[in-house]
């Protein structure tokens, strides 16, 4: 990774005068906020691997068509980076808040819309043109909305319990999906499956427009952290924080992006490519026993995400990370095996050692960890580009590589393996590059973790 040379940004305060209350309120704010919007974004990953093949790609073969289909969801990721460098602009301009309450609103319009779009045996080729432009929707959506909610959470905690309160924003992730999950088993269970390729799988796309309401709720009852406002307050923002981000935090940009590579990718498989993996093996008692198990780990990890970030604020970040993406490179390999031959009923337990172990661990501190790459002014910016252009090599490829990867190795997933190999070594490189306040805390360097980016080059 490149090099740079930079003065050091000041810090602007050592202490955050945000009240115990006004904390807890934040984060549960950052919690609920990320958990709509990923449920509204998770619901494609599931539809993707259950139900969009036939619904819009009827004519090809069930390979193309999970192919295609994986392409469609893949193609929210690469609007993701958009979504964060306008919303990393405004929200380094104007406020965190204002731009997740936008986000919100983008997000649940298009997730809603998804849900009545015709089939492709009713309007061609348009349905699949709408499906592509509401997906794109989507990731602008999601790409401006995890760096704010990042941001207020850690922006608001105290120094020594940033991994902690930043995981609150990683727990929506697993509350999305756990939320998702949850509204398409219950739809396919009540109507049975047939009703539900029909058209019971748009009920919960619809739903969306239900809980976007109580997400805004909650998040308009938050305002920005203290050390924005006072940004904001001396004259201290930016005229144009992206570009200043880029191009005097290049190095941290390209450390956040690394350290999105393995983690993301793993997640992907555990919740989405392997249900139509299990679903080609092991037929529908798979791909049930595959959505059964997505809710187990994705309850589960709304209690170990928040471990691994408090975990991170004792023995510091750089460890986690480098442990994580060890033993994912590892874990994959007996994963797989286990997916063709191993009982059923074990499953839940095989995916919690990847999702609650070696995932969390690497994920529930990335919030704080990320804001400390980077100094107040630019810092949504920073954190937002890194952590989408990540996104797009990692959770938004690897579905579509998967399929593609498991057809070309003629059934067997040892390209797919040696994939997540090779992201595993670079996210070990990034983790070795990236600033850890923490570590140099415990070290006794001066000044060490006392503001978020305080120690990064300015």
């Amino acid at each position: 990774m490149p090099t740079q040379t930079t003065a050091a940004a000041p810090p602007v305060r050592p202490t955050d005068p945000s009240t115990n209350a006004t904390r807890r309120r934040v984060a549960l704010a950052s919690f609920v906020g990320t958990t709509v919007e990923y449920y509204d974004f998770y619901l494609y990953a599931t539809a993707s691997a259950l139900v969009f093949a036939p619904t819009f790609f009827p004519s090809v073969t069930p390979a193309v068509g999970v192919i295609a289909s994986f392409a469609t969801y893949g193609v929210g990721f690469v609007a993701r980076p958009l979504g964060g460098i306008v919303a990393g602009h405004l929200g380094d301009r104007i406020g965190r808040k204002k731009l997740l309450v936008a986000s919100l609103v983008l997000m649940g319009i298009a997730s809603t819309l998804i849900g009545v779009i015709p089939s492709a045996a009713t309007i061609g080729v348009g349905a699949v043109v709408a499906l592509v432009v509401l997906r794109l929707l989507q990731g602008v959506a999601a790409g401006a909305e995890w760096g704010g909610s990042a941001l207020l959470s850690v922006e608001h905690a105290p120094v020594r319990h940033r991994g902690l309160f930043g995981a609150f924003t990683q727990m929506g992730s697993a509350g999305g999906m756990l939320l998702a999950t949850g509204v398409f088993t219950l739809v396919r269970t009540v109507l049975g499956n047939e009703a539900f390729l029909a058209w019971g799988w748009r009920l919960p796309f619809l739903f969306s427009a239900v809980i976007v309401a109580v997400g805004l709720v909650i998040r308009l009852g938050v305002q920005d952290a203290p050390v924005f406002q006072e940004l904001r307050a001396s004259g201290g923002v930016e005229r144009f924080p992206v570009w200043q981000a880029v191009r005097r935090h290049g190095r941290s940009i390209l450390v956040t992006a690394g350290l999105r590579l393995v983690q993301p990718a793993l997640y992907s498989i555990l919740t989405t490519y392997s249900l139509t993996y299990l679903g080609a093996k092991r037929g529908e008692e798979g791909s049930a026993a595959g959505l059964q198990t997505v809710l187990v780990i994705s309850a589960v990890s709304l209690v170990s995400t928040p471990f691994w970030g408090w975990l991170s604020d004792r023995i510091g970040r750089r460890p986690l990370a480098i442990g994580s993406a060890v033993g994912i490179a590892v874990l994959i390999w007996p994963f797989f095996a286990f997916l063709d031959a191993g009982p059923l009923v074990l499953l839940p337990l095989v995916a919690l050692i990847g999702m609650s172990v070696f995932h969390d661990s690497i994920y529930g501190p990335q919030a704080a960890w990320f804001a400390e790459q980077f100094p107040t002014g630019r810092r949504y910016s920073g954190m937002s580009l890194g952590y989408q252009i990540g996104s797009i090599f990692s959770v938004g490829l690897t579905p579509l590589l998967a399929a593609v990867f498991v057809e070309v190795g003629g059934g067997s997933p040892w390209i797919l393996c040696t994939y997540l190999g090779v992201y595993a070594v670079l996210s070990v490189v990034a983790a070795v590059f990236a600033e850890d306040p923490v570590r140099d805390a415990r070290r006794g360097s001066p000044g060490a973790g006392a503001e978020v980016g305080s120690r990064v080059s300015g």
